[in-house]
C-alpha cells in the first residue's frame, strides 16, 4: 500500500468530523473559508510547512506558531482542531486533511470537480459554456473548474473528470495515431 493511500486513510475521519462539525453548526462557508487561507499559507510559506512537518520541532513550538498565525484568522473550533492535530502528531497531513474536506463538502453540495489542460487560458464565455455542458454531462448543481496551463497539448483539451478522461488535444490524437499505426 502506497503512503498516500495510508495518508488518504488517516486523513479522512478528521476531514469527516471537520464537516460533520461545520454542517451540524451551519458554518461550512465560513470553515471553507478558513481552510482555503490555510491551504493558500501552506502554499506560499515552504518555512510554515518545513516547521509543521519536522518531527524534531517540539509540539509547544509548533503549537504557540499556530496560535499566533492563525488565532485571527480562523474560528475557534478550527483553531482547537489544528492544535488537536499538533498533539496526535497529524499535522504534517494537514494539508491531505484540508482536501479530503473538501473533496466531501463538494460531494455535500453536489459540485464536481473538473480538471481542465489547455495550451492557452480560456475566457469567461469559454468557461461558462464549458460549465454548463459538463453540468448536463455530470448531472451536478455545480461544477467547479480547475484549469491547467499545459503547452505541450499544442491544441485542443484535457479534461478529467475524477477518474474518467476527455482528451480532445491535438497532442492525444497524435498518440492515437501513432499507437494506431504501429499496431497495423
Amino acid at each position: 500500500m502506497s503512503s498516500q493511500n495510508v495518508n488518504d486513510k488517516i486523513a479522512l475521519p478528521y476531514a469527516e468530523a471537520l464537516l460533520e462539525y461545520a454542517n451540524e453548526n451551519k458554518i461550512i462557508n465560513d470553515m471553507n473559508s478558513n481552510l482555503s487561507s490555510i491551504q493558500s499559507l501552506l502554499a506560499e510559506s515552504m518555512d510554515f510547512q518545513l516547521l509543521l512537518n519536522n518531527p524534531l520541532t517540539a509540539i509547544e513550538i509548533k503549537k504557540d506558531v499556530i496560535t499566533k498565525l492563525l488565532s485571527n484568522q480562523v474560528n475557534s473550533f478550527l483553531l482547537k482542531f489544528l492544535l488537536l492535530l499538533v498533539d496526535r502528531r497529524r499535522i504534517s497531513l494537514m494539508n491531505v486533511i484540508i482536501n479530503k474536506y473538501f473533496d466531501l463538502a463538494y460531494k455535500l453540495d453536489s459540485v464536481t470537480i473538473v480538471n481542465i489542460s489547455t495550451p492557452v487560458a480560456l475566457t469567461e464565455a469559454q468557461q461558462d459554456a464549458l460549465i454548463n455542458k459538463l453540468k448536463t454531462m455530470t448531472n451536478s448543481q455545480t461544477v467547479k473548474l480547475e484549469i491547467n496551463i499545459d503547452t505541450s497539448l499544442l491544441g485542443g483539451f484535457v479534461i478529467q473528470i475524477g477518474s474518467k478522461v476527455i482528451d480532445t488535444s491535438l497532442a492525444g490524437k497524435l498518440k492515437d495515431m501513432a499507437f494506431y499505426l504501429s499496431n497495423t
